[in-house]
């Protein structure tokens, strides 16, 4: 792929400075708060840790994110209220922890999903590759997917089609008939 044929520049290292333009600097602050965020967030779901950001945009907005909340973080951090693990209300911390693991269950099943799909279009592909082009149609179909089944079908609509047109030319001597080729990969 030639460099010229690129649309954007991709991942690129910049040099840290302030961004001189207003609209610029408020579309990173927008994209970079929220990626924080978003770290904070696997932070406390990878390691269980208490976390508190708190974020002031350059017009003055504040936004925050917090595990189990801002102020259970606050009064653990100014010692106000030193005991570990407070939490304002239990009942949507059991809630919330429910939800996590339910998330993390469902999260789990798709990429199950995923690699399973992947398997079947890999050994869908393998056998329909050039080389094995005459056991196509022993594919499997219980494990196709829908598009993989769709696919065989219009395969088989295409070697139907050039049986007929084959007899049609023996049986009328190759008057009228077609030229049309069969190629079941395509």
């Amino acid at each position: 792929m030639a460099e010229s044929s690129k649309k954007t520049k991709g991942k690129q290292k910049i040099e840290i400075k302030r961004i001189e333009d207003d609209n610029d600097r408020l579309v990173t602050f927008s994209k970079r708060r929220s990626g924080i965020f978003k770290k904070a967030s696997e932070i406390v779901t990878l390691t269980g840790a208490e976390i508190c950001v708190i974020v002031f945009s350059p017009r003055g907005k504040p936004y925050s994110f917090g595990h189990p909340s801002i102020e259970a973080i606050s009064n653990r951090f100014l010692r106000v209220n030193p005991e570990p693990n407070n939490n304002a209300n239990p009942f949507y911390e059991v809630r919330r922890q429910a939800r996590i693991n339910k998330l993390n269950e469902l999260h789990k099943n798709l990429l199950g999903q995923l690699d399973n799909l992947k398997k079947h279009g890999k050994m869908f592909k393998e056998m329909t590759k050039e080389e094995n082009i005459q056991d196509w149609w022993e594919a499997p179909i219980d494990e196709m997917n829908l598009k993989e089944a769709l696919e065989m079908g219009a395969k088989f609509e295409a070697l139907s089609m050039f049986l007929l047109n084959k007899l049609n030319e023996k049986s009328f001597g190759g008057l009228g008939a077609s030229s049309s080729s069969f190629h079941p990969t395509n």
